[in-house]
């Protein structure tokens, strides 16, 4: 079993990775100060897989919510029926939530955890590569609006996370590759070694090699650990792991959270931002290429369709990053590093954009 420590204070906690690791859980909840009353959070796809497999080693009064699987789950009408499973449970300050399950389920019943008392503990069990990688480390948590992507949310920190690879075996080839849409992203932000490992591995990635999945999962891991402990609460540092972001959630907008799972819209978003960044003289055609070689390789999308460039565009502007009315474009100074920008030009853009439609 792998740890990644993610270092922040008196909020610090453990990122434990490896196989059958749900007694690790029991374990941590034994150990704990939580009352034993927990609510667990999942969702239908998940729960018939592992709910059974994991509160058999909780020593615990557990309520199960189950939210239906998808983004369109993620809203505060949601999080409004856990507050009231919580409540019809008697959770109290000490009571813990339980996150089983991907990005949304993550994210949803973290979101709740932040806000029910003013704050109850949760641990994040991530069952997707996407949840793995991203959403389940770093403590943002957050639910939808209609009008654009985790605009209601907290900065709000897990007591542990719990990875097992052996979740991976029951996902379909579709969300391993949305999850690999956010691992090529740590490479290029960061580490361009990594990115040259997942060149070298593309094959063992797609063919699910534990080895090769363990390995990719904890370098996400250390690098997104790395960064949200220098910067917890996205002031500064942070806002490169955004990567691609800023497009991404635009053509999830545009397409109604239906059509794309995050990391492919990720995938398609960061070839717009290496567009952007060759053409304002960052990087070269190379790199781009680079970039995009290895994305095929992957089998992740280079191009979308059922979006309008003068809708993404306008959808940009409803992105987080968004200050005095200016986007802050993550854009790479090469493989490995990225930097931000907030005066790139509307037809650079634009023209970005265009080369990802179809």
């Amino acid at each position: 079993m792998e740890t990644v420590r993610v270092e922040l204070g008196e909020n610090s906690y453990k990122i434990l990775i490896g196989e059958k690791i749900f007694s690790e859980v029991g374990k941590f909840i034994s150990e704990s100060d939580c009352t034993k009353k927990i609510l667990l959070v999942t969702d239908e796809n998940v729960f018939p897989h592992f709910a059974t497999d994991l509160t058999k080693f909780i020593d615990a009064e557990i309520g199960i919510f189950k939210i239906d699987a998808g983004e369109t789950s993620k809203t505060l009408q949601s999080a409004e029926k856990i507050y009231t499973a919580a409540i019809e449970l008697g959770l109290d300050r000490k009571s813990l939530i339980i996150a089983l399950g991907g990005g949304v389920v993550g994210d949803l019943a973290g979101f709740a955890a932040a806000t029910y008392l003013r704050g109850v503990p949760y641990i994040q069990i991530p069952t997707t590569l996407l949840a793995q990688v991203d959403s389940s480390v770093g403590g943002k948590t957050a639910v939808n609006h209609a009008l654009g992507k985790n605009l209601i949310g907290a900065f709000y920190q897990p007591k542990a996370v719990f990875i097992d690879l052996e979740t991976l075996k029951t996902l379909p080839e579709r969300e391993i590759k949305s999850g690999l849409g956010e691992v090529v992203k740590y490479g290029i932000i960061s580490d361009e070694n990594f990115f040259a490992y997942l060149e070298n591995n593309a094959e063992k990635i797609l063919n699910r090699d534990v080895q090769t999945l363990e390995k990719i999962v904890k370098r996400s891991c250390e690098i997104k650990a790395q960064v949200v402990g220098a910067d917890e609460k996205e002031s500064n540092l942070r806002r490169i792991l955004n990567f691609g972001h800023t497009i991404a959630h635009a053509v999830e907008e545009e397409t109604d959270y239906k059509k794309y799972r995050h990391g492919e819209a990720v995938a398609v978003g960061m070839l717009a931002a290496s567009y952007i960044s060759e053409e304002i003289g960052k990087i070269s055609a190379t790199e781009v290429n680079r970039l995009k070689n290895l994305l095929e390789r992957l089998n992740l999308m280079t191009s979308c369709e059922g979006c309008d460039v003068e809708k993404i565009f306008a959808a940009t502007f409803r992105d987080k990053k968004v200050l005095s009315g200016k986007i802050n474009w993550v854009l790479m100074k090469k493989i490995g590093a990225v930097e931000i920008i907030s005066d790139v030009p509307e037809k650079i853009v634009k023209n970005a954009i265009k080369k990802i439609l179809r």
